[in-house]
């Protein structure tokens, strides 16, 4: 199971990545555009993910990942269940929601220095 802590060492190493907290709710954002948010009791984490694969995704391992809420529907959204995670595939998946947000110079230099 990984936690918000975790999620947080990696989001601060990205680029032009931030942390916020909106109404009590932590968020990473680059810029305006919020790449990772958490539910308040921190157990579901909301990520950037493409509309046409979440389906997909959701109906393969229905137990670890769910639909957006109703509201988020019209968004590039997908959630997780946290205790559901381990550390690699938090990775990959807050990772890649920060790579849909940054510029893709910036995200072949970050590949480029690990």
């Amino acid at each position: 199971m990984v936690t918000v802590d975790d999620v947080r060492r990696l989001a601060s190493r990205l680029p032009r990545s931030s942390e916020h907290l909106i109404r009590d709710r932590v968020k990473f954002r680059v810029g305006s555009i919020v790449y990772v948010a958490f539910s308040r009791d921190e157990t579901i984490m909301g990520f950037g993910f493409p509309k046409e694969e979440r389906e997909a995704l959701v109906a393969a391992e229905p137990d670890k990942f769910l639909m957006p809420e109703e509201r988020d529907l019209r968004y590039q959204w997908v959630q997780a269940r946290m205790s559901e995670l381990d550390e690699g595939e938090m990775r990959e998946l807050v990772t890649e929601a920060w790579r849909m947000c940054v510029p893709k110079k910036v995200y072949a230099a970050y590949m480029a220095a690990l």
